[in-house]
This record gives C-alpha cells, sequence and structure tokens, in this order.
C-alpha cells in the first residue's frame, strides 16, 4: 500500500529526515514512534505532499508520488488526520463531513450514516457549529472528515494528543473498527497502550531516521529501546 525508499526532506537548509524507509502493507496498522521533533510529522507531511523530499521514493499503491500536488494524492485513496485537529471552526459538523465527501462505489466508500454509526455524537451534534464542540469531539470530527474522503490508506498524527483518557479509549476503539474493515493506517502516536493494542508493526524515529523496527507486540520485551527512543516504560 504504501513503501518509502531511502526518503530525505528539508526545511530550507535544515536536514529533517535523513533516509527514512518504512512500508505500510494492505489492510495493516503500522505505528510511527519517536520522541517530539525527530521527523514524525515531516515524515506524514512528505507522504501527503505539503513538504516534497528531495530525494528518495515514496509510492503509493506502486506508483511513486513524490512531486505531486497533494489534492492529486488525496484523490488516489489516501485520507489524512493532522496532528491539532484543524477542523474547519465556522462550520457545522454537518458541513464539516459533507464537504470532504467523495463519491466512490468501492468498498471503502463512506457516507454520514456510517459516520454517525462509528461516532453517534456527531449526529446529536450535527447543526453545532465546530467552534461549539469539546477536544474529544473535534477529534472525532477530524476523524470523520477524513474517512469521508473514502481513503484506501488513512495517515493519523497524533490522534490521540491532549484527550482525556475517557475519549483515548474511544479513539482506540475506532482504529481497531477501522483495522477490522481492511483500511490500511500509518499511525503517529505516543501512546503506548494504544500502539501495543491496534498496531502490527513498529518503526521508531530518532533524529530524522528509523533506528528501530519489529512487530508491535516485541516491544514488550524491548523495554531498553522504548525508553532510550520514547521516553515510556511498560
Amino acid at each position: 500500500m504504501l513503501k518509502l525508499v531511502d526518503v530525505h526532506t528539508y526545511y530550507g537548509e535544515s536536514y529533517v529526515l535523513q533516509g527514512i524507509c518504512l512500508e505500510v502493507k494492505q489492510s495493516s496498522v503500522v505505528a510511527l514512534l519517536g520522541r517530539n521533533g525527530v521527523g514524525k510529522t515531516t515524515t506524514i507531511r512528505s507522504i501527503i505532499g505539503f513538504t516534497a523530499p528531495r530525494r528518495g521514493e515514496i509510492r503509493f499503491k506502486g506508483i511513486d508520488v513524490v512531486g505531486w500536488p497533494s489534492y492529486k494524492i488525496a484523490q488516489m485513496g489516501m485520507g489524512l488526520v493532522p496532528q491539532g485537529r484543524r477542523i474547519f471552526p465556522s462550520l457545522s459538523v454537518h458541513e464539516n463531513l459533507t464537504m470532504s465527501a467523495r463519491n466512490t462505489r468501492s468498498s471503502s466508500s463512506w457516507s454520514l450514516d456510517k459516520i454517525y454509526l462509528l461516532f453517534p455524537i456527531l449526529k446529536e451534534r450535527a447543526n453545532q457549529k465546530g467552534t461549539l464542540l469539546s477536544g474529544g469531539e473535534q477529534q472525532m470530527l477530524t476523524i470523520s472528515r477524513a474517512l469521508m474522503t473514502s481513503p484506501e490508506l488513512l495517515l493519523m498524527d497524533e490522534p490521540s494528543e491532549g484527550l482525556s483518557p475517557l475519549i483515548i479509549q474511544e479513539v482506540e476503539r475506532v482504529i481497531d473498527q477501522l483495522k477490522q474493515s481492511g483500511l490500511s493506517i500509518l499511525l503517529v502516536e505516543q501512546n503506548l497502550s494504544i500502539v501495543l493494542s491496534v498496531t502490527d508493526y513498529a518503526y521508531i524515529m530518532s533524529r530524522g531516521t528509523v533506528v528501530y523496527e519489529s512487530p508491535s507486540r516485541d516491544l514488550i520485551n524491548n523495554q531498553e529501546v522504548v525508553i532510550k527512543y520514547i521516553g515510556v516504560g511498560g
């Protein structure tokens, strides 16, 4: 579904990604871990086309999309849940969702009815503006807005950030449900319990490169790596 090969990305003269290689297989959920500032969000931005790499390949469904505009990558079937939510606050929940809808007859197609089954609270809030939603409801809306594009691959950048434990459990439930539906997901996440619960494979970044990779379950038995590169113990 997605393969990064020796990706190098800069912000001006700042050398951020220094040869990233990773892979997301079809219908798998892959975690991208690491401390703040190591290049995780830049990796997401490089994949979706916001910040094009200077070197390397980003192959989505077998096609190298480096240099493509973001809207064309999205039209190919890539969705984004950005860090910080970034909903349209002046629009209602319904408007946020319908403006993102993409007509498709594929099995990955999403509708308002499917969204409201996934997040019933959004149906209750359908006519409320984004500014009136709680932080958790805004995150639900952000995830739902990405799903309304009917993606085959979903990029999720810190979806549990700043949420209460109860809402984090809800996010975890939804990711697992999406996984069971066959959606491919690249998940940037600091919450190790979510990673261990819902992901199949994990990459750990440090200073712009991947320093460790393994099946996610193996992280439980590698506390030295987890503490060194993520900063938490399980």
